[in-house]
């Protein structure tokens, strides 16, 4: 299992770093705005007087610029707060069996199964590919609307035993009157580790990391 989240961490305090410099450099130019301001209104000729709407229109922009950065500063804190709240969630996850949105799981002892869900009845042609894209694997099979799985006995075309792995799974499906349609495949098994290294958590399922987004459903075991 990956925890550690060194280049999220690191991404972060660089983005505060920066945030933080322009905001003591926008307050610098601000000070001495002010004071040349104050020391123009001092020493300013009482027949050709400073255009207000002009100075007016400069201190509004730099209170533009400054409220932008301070925004700026808000939501780095938020994006932190979120991404350390979104890693505890995913670590709960451990243990539990989830089903999420996939076609690549694992074949182990023989073994692999998929879960098909079309929006009528048919058939299809299932092409199951390895992890280097090789297809070992075609069979048809007849569909039911809504849910169902398919399972894998891990024999390949040639009635070879395929090597334990990551297997990736194709639907072409048609509906009874020979017409296309949209086959969805998810995946299920239980989470025994989480991935960091992502912008968005990976959880772990048997070697098959899964966006913790594309999950539909999760049992505690």
């Amino acid at each position: 299992m990956t925890v550690s989240n060194t280049s999220s961490s690191t991404a972060t305090n660089g983005t505060n770093s920066t945030v933080t410099g322009q905001s003591s450099s926008i307050a610098n130019n601000f000070d001495q705005f002010l004071t040349l301001l104050t020391t123009q209104l001092k020493n300013q000729s009482p027949l050709d007087p400073l255009d207000t709407n002009q100075f007016t229109a400069q201190l509004v922009q730099f209170a533009g610029v400054e409220q932008q950065l301070k925004t700026n500063e808000t939501l780095s804190t938020l994006l932190s707060l979120n991404s350390a709240q979104m890693a505890t969630s995913a670590v709960g996850f451990i243990g539990s069996t989830i089903t999420a949105d996939g076609a690549t799981t694992k074949l182990t002892e023989g073994a692999a199964e998929w879960k098909i869900n079309v929006p009528r009845g048919g058939a299809a042609t299932i092409t199951i590919k390895d992890a280097n894209g090789s297809i070992v694997r075609t069979a048809t099979t007849s569909l039911v609307a809504g849910d169902q799985s398919y399972k894998w006995d891990g024999k390949t075309s040639t009635g070879a035993a395929a090597p334990e792995g990551a297997y990736t799974i194709t639907v072409d499906a048609v509906d009874s009157t020979g017409q296309a349609m949209t086959a969805k495949t998810l995946i299920s098994g239980v989470v025994d580790g989480v991935d960091f290294s992502g912008s968005v958590p990976g959880l772990k399922i048997g070697g098959i990391t899964v966006p913790i987004s594309n999950i539909k459903s999760v049992v505690r075991t």
